[in-house]
């Protein structure tokens, strides 16, 4: 079943996050995930107006979205990010 990281990323310095964004691609494929949004334009429709940045990674199954994100791959690419923004990231299940 397939799963997906949905990220939510305040982001104070865009110009030092182009070098994670820039490293984050080959990682996410190898762990067989793809970008389904990657940034863009928000609306919030309900709620607190949301002014993160959003991102949307689905891999084939909720273990490959967790070794993903525990990959040591990863971890080299988070330190690019980790000065210049704050995340949260969340793998959910899809429906089977």
């Amino acid at each position: 079943m397939a799963a997906y990281i949905v990220v939510r990323m305040k982001v104070d310095d865009p110009a030092l996050l182009k070098a994670y964004q820039a490293a984050t691609p080959a990682v996410i494929a190898q762990y067989k995930g793809r970008f389904i949004v990657r940034g863009g334009k928000t609306v919030t429709l309900e709620g607190p107006e949301e002014s993160r940045r959003i991102v949307i990674i689905e891999f084939p199954t909720l273990a490959d979205a967790e070794a993903f994100f525990h990959s040591p791959e990863y971890a080299e690419a988070r330190k690019l990010r980790d000065d210049v923004s704050s995340a949260e990231f969340i793998a959910v299940e899809g429906i089977s």
